[in-house]
Order: structure tokens, then C-alpha cells, then sequence
């Protein structure tokens, strides 16, 4: 099992904070009088939503609005839950790592997440720029494959957004929000009935800030600034025997992108700042009706269309700084159209088969994706576009059963088709198709209390692919799909009269044919340097840990909460295309511990103060180098004053101003050292504070 390195200070935090819930759990169980019961969070992932303590699966619920922290961004709250990373080649992370497996960005070629992203029932998996946070009820982190009933884009995880209903009065709030680096956002909801049964909820954010990037080349400090917009609208109603809902959305991004210096630091002298664009719209509807007595009926069918750009200033710097003349950008364009359609029967409560012994589901899943994709690159002779569609058809079902009054048992599974077609401007041509299998099979022990143990097989796959570069030896050109086994077992439970809220779990996946994103380096003729990216199949891998979190209302005015994630991700008899053997090199994005510590403390029913530390193990960038990210620990704070319907809080985020990495590589690119290779790094946030201003009617 992973073991946490030799890092004394990140380790003696870790222990004292253990130490501080064991003592203050005891007060607690001492003097129960003093703290009251948690609140009970309900996980509507599944297939029935239930309570996060019932869910027979590691996951983390997250409310972004807990802390008084300003959280804009999904990449801004995901460092609470155990044993998930994110990078960030761009202005926010596009694609997420849940224990050490996961994309990291992308380029020309398609691209089949690990790891999923729902958003109100829509498929956004990949379009991570559009994960903003504002009115967002809860974040639901699964863990693990999800293949029974999410499938392909889910082999690591699913993350699920979840925005709140309409409410049966009229409701509304107005947010105002200003910090440092000139930032400033402002958003508003309203919400309430249109007449008897139906309601709305609407809701619409705009924010800016000019990033933390000074170019002195342009005399600028907004190169890297961040302009996004949401829009978000709920219409929910009832039926006879049930409910439906439509969901719509927006979200306008057009965030710029200058983040890599050749003096690795935050001085840029792009003379060509990139930029990291997205604008996606989306509609949903879903419904649930009993269609007998028996049997209840599913539908969701869910829309996407989002336009992508993304690109940089390749050469770092400005026309003239290379001796040879060398000036470079690259400009990558997508416009994304995405399909859905889940049509599901589940076993009314109690009304399951063997005289209601056994409850069922049984559904069907339809995807049809299309991608019109261009490339303006300065080295690439003219435009490159490609064509590139993927059909998913897949049925899955499940069937669980009591074996006695503490035993339950079920068994899942999922066979799809994948089916996907390629075309570019170099007269490339794929057609890969590929019959998937995945499914979970559950054992469950109830025990005293409501307390619970689970064991489970899982096994979870993503389709394979191909490198669309010509630059490729033929062998590389395509690559198998990948599958893992998921052995898990944990414990879950609610102590001490509903006051500490406990989970732990311990896993280990066994991967096979690992696909690795990893690039080589060749030179041109003219001296510079030339990356090409690719995915190839590694030989196996074994991603083993432990995850632990827990809540503890240490008291009445005191809350306490703890996340740790402890990781070891390793290649087995790996050799990769250079020929090095990576045999027992940790695998990329999969840093051998993480944790996230919490104390809110209300001094009154009026003002409240919460104290965070975040932090994570040293990791490598990428499998195709041995750049890696230090370990390190960030510093967050936030103090909330609430009024009556007002509400006030001064926030702050690594407030040490440490310095981390969220990206990086090593290569050749700086005259002044004679073109010597040298280790790139891309700078997370410096020290960032505000100040947030609600009102609530």
C-alpha cells in the first residue's frame, strides 16, 4: 500500500489534525449535548438517489458554498476530495485525474475521457472550461469505474454537478464580488411557481479578472485574464405518477492564455498571447413516472454544441529574440455536437421481482457525437481540419437482493458499442469500432446504527484510438482500448448520535493496456524544436490506496472536516517508444498522498470563521518525462458576517503565496543557453483575496 514520503511538516499536520478529531470526537461523545446532528447530503448519481452514507461506493459531496470562500470554478473546489488531481495547460482545467488516471489536455487528435462530467444530467465530459460553480448545490466526486451505468467516459470517475430546484415561493439573491489582480464578478437568481405544479429557477453570473501574468514584452499584466459568463434556467413539473424537468444553459468563456516564461517565473514575453475560448449551450429534459404499480419509467435526452479555441504563443517571446528568426503560434479550433438519450426501467420500492425480494433496472443508452476540428499552425504549410464522429449504443442492467436482514448482494452490467469515423485535410482515414464490457458486482453488510460495509468488483473501459500525425511510424498510428479491474472495500457510517460523519476505503485497479499520452521531441531544420504528441498502450498498471473523510460537529459553534487520499500508481513491464524501461515508474498525475483540512468556527449566529489547508505529494507532469510537480501546501481562509438576508465574507487562498506547478515540461527553447534542455513550469495561483457580498429575498 502507498506509504507517505519522508515529509516531516505536510505529515505532523496531518497527525495533529487526527489527533484534534479524536480528541474532540471524544468531548463530543462525552458531552453530546453540546453539537448537534450533521445534516443529512443525498447523492443523485445513482440510480436511485440516496444518502452519501448509503452509497455503496467511494464518493465526496462538496458544496461550494459552505466555506464563504469564492469558488468560480470547478478546478477551484476539487482539491477537497481525496485522490483527485487536475491540470491545467490551459486557464482552467478541461480535464480531470481521479486516483492517478486521466487525460491531461489535448491537441489534434479525439480524445475518450477518463473521466466523466455531468452537469444537470448533460454530458460535458471533456468541456471542463464550462464547469462553473455559481448556484450550484453540490459537487458529487464517484471514484472508481462507473461503467454500469455511465460507461465509457467514466473508467476512473464521474464528477456530477448538481444545480438546486425551483423553489414553491419566490425567491431570489443578488452576489457582488471584487479582489485582487482587478477582480470582479457580479450574479443573480430568481426563482419560484408559474402556476399550480410547475416552477423556475434562473440564474445568470458574469466574472473578470486581469490573471496573475505580467507581460513586459507588451507592457500588459492581462494577457492571462479571465472573462466568463453563465446562464442557467430550470422549468420542473409534475405528472400524474411523477415528475419531468427541462434544463438549459450557457456558458461564454474567453479567457486569455499566456502562462510560460522563459525565465520561469510569472514575466512573459509573448508578442502573440494565446487565448482559451469555449462557448457551449446545452438543453435537457428528463422525466420519472410510475408506469404501473411495479414499474417506474425513465427518460432523459440531453443536447450540446460547444465551440472551442484554444491557442499560444509557441515560441514564448517576440519576433527578433531567436537568432534564427523563429516565431511561432498555434491555434486549435473545435466545434463540439453532442447527443444523448437513457431510457430507463426501475422496480417500483418494494415492488421488485420474487414477490419484491429483487429490485431491478434495465435501460438503454444512445450517444452520437460530431467534431468539425481545425488547426492553424505556422509550421504546418496551411489549415488542417478534420471530421471525426462517435456513435455509443449500450444496454445495461442491474439486480440486487437481500440475503439476509444485514446482507445485500447485486450485480450490474453494460455492454456498448462504440463506433467512431475519422477524415482530416492529409488524407487520413480511421473507422475503429469496439464491443465494451463493463459492470459491477456489490456486497453489502448492514450494521448497527445505519453504519455499513461494502465490497465490490468493478470493472471499467475506454475506447481505443489513433494519432492522426504523419510524423508517426505506422505502429504508432493506433492504439487498443483500455480496461481495469477495481477491487474495493470500505466502511461508512454516522457516530456519535449523527455528529461525525466517517468513511473509508480501501481499493486497488489493476489497468490493462494503459493508454499513455506522451509526446517526442524532434528538431527542425532551422533549429527549433518540434513536439509531437501522441497516445500509445502501455504494458499494465496497479493504482492502489486509500481514501478517508471525514465531518465532525466538534460542538455547537465548531465543525471540523478532513479528506486524505493516500495513492501508488505504478507502469508494470512498461518500455516505452524510446526504449526506456518505466517498469515500477510512478505513473503521471498521481501524487502519493493528498489531504484537505477544515475548521469552521461560528462565533455567533452572525459571523463565522473557516481555516483550510490543502496539499499534495511530489507527481510527474507527464509519463513522457520525468518533470515533476514538488509537493506542497496551500493556506486558505475565509471570514463570513450574515444578517438577516445579507451576507458578507472576506476570503483569501494561499495566503502563504507559495509557490506550485500545474503543468510542466523540458526541452530546448532559450537562446541565452545555447538551446541547453531546460525544466518549463507553469505557475498555479499566487495569494488571491476579496470580498463577496450577498442578498437574499
Amino acid at each position: 500500500m502507498p506509504q507517505i514520503k519522508d515529509h516531516s511538516i505536510l505529515r505532523k499536520i496531518i497527525i495533529a489534525w487526527a489527533a484534534v478529531f479524536g480528541c474532540l470526537a471524544a468531548q463530543v461523545y462525552a458531552d453530546q449535548s453540546e453539537s448537534p446532528a450533521l445534516e443529512e447530503v443525498v447523492v443523485t448519481a445513482e440510480f436511485r438517489p440516496m444518502s452519501a452514507a448509503e452509497v455503496p461506493g467511494s464518493v465526496s459531496v462538496l458544496d461550494p458554498n459552505a466555506n464563504g470562500d469564492l469558488i468560480n470554478h470547478l478546478d477551484e473546489l476539487l482539491s477537497r476530495a481525496a485522490n483527485v488531481n487536475l491540470t491545467s495547460g490551459a486557464s482552467r482545467a478541461r480535464f480531470f485525474q481521479i486516483r492517478g488516471i486521466g487525460e491531461r489536455s489535448q491537441f489534434v487528435e479525439p480524445l475518450n475521457p477518463s473521466v466523466g462530467l455531468i452537469v444537470d444530467g448533460v454530458d460535458l465530459s471533456g468541456l471542463g472550461g464550462s464547469a462553473t460553480l455559481f448556484d450550484v448545490q453540490q459537487v458529487e466526486v464517484l471514484r472508481g469505474p462507473q461503467g454500469t451505468l455511465y460507461g465509457a467516459n467514466a473508467m476512473a470517475g464521474l464528477i456530477n454537478v448538481v444545480t438546486p430546484d425551483a423553489t414553491e415561493t419566490l425567491s431570489g439573491s443578488l452576489q457582488v464580488d471584487a479582489g485582487n489582480y482587478s477582480a470582479r464578478g457580479a450574479g443573480g437568481v430568481l426563482a419560484g411557481p408559474i402556476g399550480e405544479d410547475i416552477g423556475f429557477r434562473i440564474s445568470a453570473r458574469t466574472y473578470q479578472d486581469d490573471g496573475f501574468i505580467d507581460n513586459i514584452h507588451l507592457n500588459r499584466d492581462d494577457t492571462n485574464a479571465r472573462d466568463e459568463r453563465s446562464l442557467r434556467a430550470k422549468v420542473q413539473g409534475k405528472l400524474s405518477e411523477g415528475t419531468w424537468q427541462i434544463a438549459a444553459g450557457s456558458v461564454d468563456v474567453d479567457n486569455g492564455y499566456d502562462a510560460f516564461s522563459l525565465d520561469n517565473n510569472r514575466n512573459t514575453r509573448s508578442d502573440e498571447p494565446g487565448r482559451d475560448a469555449q462557448e457551449s449551450s446545452y438543453l435537457a429534459f428528463n422525466a420519472s413516472t410510475a408506469l404501473s404499480a411495479a414499474v417506474v419509467g425513465e427518460l432523459a435526452v440531453g443536447w450540446v454544441d460547444s465551440d472551442i479555441a484554444y491557442g499560444y504563443d509557441e515560441d514564448w517571446t517576440f519576433s527578433g529574440f531567436h537568432p534564427f528568426g523563429y516565431s511561432s503560434t498555434d491555434l486549435y479550433l473545435r466545434d463540439v455536437e453532442t447527443r444523448t438519450a437513457d431510457v430507463r426501467l426501475l422496480s417500483a420500492p418494494g415492488q421488485g421481482l420474487a414477490a419484491g425480494a429483487v429490485d431491478w433496472v434495465v435501460g438503454v443508452y444512445a450517444l452520437d457525437k460530431e467534431v468539425d476540428f481545425s488547426r492553424d499552425y505556422t509550421f504546418a504549410g496551411g489549415l488542417f481540419t478534420s471530421d471525426y464522429a462517435i456513435d455509443r449504443l449500450a444496454l445495461y442492467g442491474e439486480l440486487a437482493t437481500k440475503l439476509s436482514d444485514s446482507w445485500r448482494i447485486s450485480l450490474g452490467l453494460r455492454a456498448e458499442q462504440h463506433e467512431s469515423s475519422y477524415s482530416d485535410s492529409e488524407a487520413v482515414r480511421f473507422a475503429p469500432d469496439d464491443d465494451l464490457i463493463g459492470g459491477r458486482l456489490l456486497l453489502e453488510r448492514s450494521l448497527a446504527s445505519g453504519n455499513m460495509l461494502y465490497m465490490s468488483l468493478t470493472r471499467g473501459y475506454k475506447a481505443g484510438g489513433f494519432n492522426t500525425s504523419s510524423s508517426l511510424d505506422a505502429d504508432l498510428r493506433e492504439f487498443d482500448p483500455e480496461s481495469l479491474w477495481n477491487m474495493e472495500a470500505g466502511f461508512k457510517g454516522r457516530l456519535i448520535d449523527d455528529r461525525l460523519a466517517l468513511s473509508a476505503t480501501i481499493f486497488r485497479m489493476q489497468r490493462r493496456d494503459v493508454q499513455i499520452a506522451t509526446s517526442i521531441t524532434r528538431l527542425r531544420n532551422d533549429g527549433s524544436a518540434e513536439f509531437i504528441g501522441y497516445t500509445g498502450n502501455g504494458a499494465e498498471g496497479v493504482n492502489q490506496g486509500l481514501e478517508f473523510e471525514a465531518v465532525l460537529q466538534a460542538a455547537d459553534r465548531l465543525q471540523l472536516t478532513a479528506s486524505v487520499g493516500l495513492l501508488d500508481a505504478e507502469f508494470e513491464d512498461y518500455v516505452n517508444g524510446s526504449g526506456e524501461d518505466l517498469d515500477g515508474r510512478d505513473q503521471a498525475q498521481a501524487p502519493g498522498y493528498q489531504f484537505y483540512l477544515a475548521a469552521d468556527y461560528r462565533f455567533s449566529q452572525t459571523l463565522e470563521l473557516n481555516i483550510s489547508i490543502e496539499g499534495k505529494d511530489d507527481y510527474y507532469f507527464s509519463d513522457g518525462h520525468a518533470e515533476q510537480s514538488p509537493s506542497y501546501a496551500l493556506f486558505n481562509s475565509a471570514l463570513r458576517y450574515s444578517r438577516d438576508n445579507w451576507e458578507l465574507s472576506l476570503w483569501g487562498r494561499n495566503l502563504g503565496d507559495k509557490d506550485y506547478f500545474v503543468r510542466g515540461f523540458s526541452f530546448p527553447n532559450d537562446p541565452r543557453d545555447g538551446y541547453t534542455a531546460t525544466r518549463w513550469t507553469q505557475l498555479g495561483a499566487p495569494r488571491q483575496f476579496g470580498m463577496t457580498a450577498k442578498t437574499s429575498f
